[in-house]
Order: C-alpha cells, then sequence, then structure tokens
C-alpha cells in the first residue's frame, strides 16, 4: 500500500492513550476544546505543526492555540498554563497565541495528557485530530488507529 498522507479524527483522550504509532510519521494535531453548549461555538483548539506554523512570512515552530467565544480575560490563564508546561515566546497574531520555540510532543501519551489537562483545568471536552505522512493505513490501524475515524487526504 502507497505511503501518503492521512488525517485521523473525533478521537478522544482516552482513545488517543492507546495508540503507538511512529511518532516521526506525526506531521501535525490538534485538540479542540469545546465548551457546552457546543452551539455557541466557544472553544480552544491546540496545535502544533511540526513544520512550523505560518506567522506573516515566517514559519514558526511550537505549540499554538486559537480561540473562539473566549472573553479575552481567560487568554493570560490559557497562555500561562501551556507556557507553564511547554515554555515559548508569546506571539499573538489575530485569535491564535504561538509559543514561538516552545517545547514540541508528539507522542500519543503526552497529546493525550494535554488533552485531559486541557478538559479539566478549561471546563472543554477534547476532541483530538492527527495527520500522519510517509506511513500507510495498515501500519496505522497496526498502531491501534481506527479505520473509521480515517480521512485520507487526497494529493
Amino acid at each position: 500500500m502507497a505511503k501518503g498522507r492521512m488525517r485521523y479524527w473525533k478521537i478522544t483522550a482516552e482513545e488517543l492513550a492507546s495508540y503507538s504509532y511512529d511518532e516521526s510519521n506525526l506531521l501535525n494535531w490538534e485538540i479542540k476544546c469545546v465548551r457546552e453548549p457546543e452551539d455557541e461555538a466557544i472553544f480552544i483548539g491546540v496545535f502544533m505543526y511540526r513544520k512550523g506554523t505560518a506567522y506573516d512570512y515566517e514559519s514558526v515552530k511550537g505549540i499554538c492555540y486559537f480561540h473562539n467565544n473566549i472573553d479575552r480575560k481567560e487568554l493570560p490563564s490559557i497562555t500561562s498554563f501551556l507556557q507553564g508546561k511547554f515554555n515559548g515566546k508569546e506571539m499573538e497574531k489575530g485569535d491564535r497565541i504561538f509559543l514561538k520555540d516552545s517545547k514540541e510532543i508528539y507522542s500519543a501519551k503526552d497529546i493525550s495528557d494535554l488533552a485531559k489537562e486541557m478538559e479539566s483545568k478549561f471546563n472543554t471536552k477534547a476532541i483530538i485530530s492527527l495527520e500522519f505522512e510517509g506511513i500507510t493505513a495498515e501500519q496505522l490501524k497496526e498502531a491501534g488507529l481506527p479505520e473509521a475515524k480515517l480521512l485520507p487526504i487526497p494529493t
């Protein structure tokens, strides 16, 4: 089977904790932390792109987050929580906060643990997405990732 890019979505923190994929193939991940009621679209999205996230004309490495309908007074506690765990220089652009040069995480355990902490600390429900590159669907299935949550990315 050909190696390509594959995205898995709607993963819970508990499900992710049981996966054992090759971290070198994880291209990016996102934890979308949603507050009830869902129809109010109140959420925090924590993410990391292995190759960096676009910031103006440069690519910034490290953990980032975006926010939607979150009171601005709450942002310092979110930033402080993430900086306390991963360090990084705070940079803001629109609704995104970058922690430039923060510690990078790619393991299922680390991402799962972060999602659980975000749920507890910020009263949210976490939904996780993972995108892999250079690995087959069969290899990911062997790592415990369910086919039902696979979204192949057209090349």
